[in-house]
């Protein structure tokens, strides 16, 4: 019954150090700036680095979609987190 808690709380905790590092990439997937800054078919306008451009504009539905992503991560997460708990606790027959 402890490993598993222990496994748990060391899932929860692999898992929940890899949100933010999940979030970056896929914020960074969408982007798409030349060295100069400026977006590949904006017309020349000069976006600021780090502006997610070429996604946004050909689909904003996908953009927000991608964005999506870190949140059902961090859900699974805490899934992964109260399955394990409710099992380990299930086992010694509290629940």
């Amino acid at each position: 019954m402890i490993a598993n808690l222990i496994g748990g709380f060391v899932a929860i905790l692999i898992g929940s150090s890899l949100v933010a590092p999940v979030s970056v990439e896929v914020n960074s997937a969408a982007q798409a700036t030349n060295s100069s800054g400026q977006c590949p078919g904006a017309a020349g306008a000069n976006l600021a680095l780090g502006s997610n451009c070429e996604l946004y504009q050909s689909s904003t539905w996908g953009a927000t979609v991608l964005k999506l992503v870190p949140g059902f991560f961090a859900l699974g997460i805490l899934g992964i987190g109260i399955a394990v708990t409710y099992s380990s606790l299930r086992q010694a027959g509290v629940v």
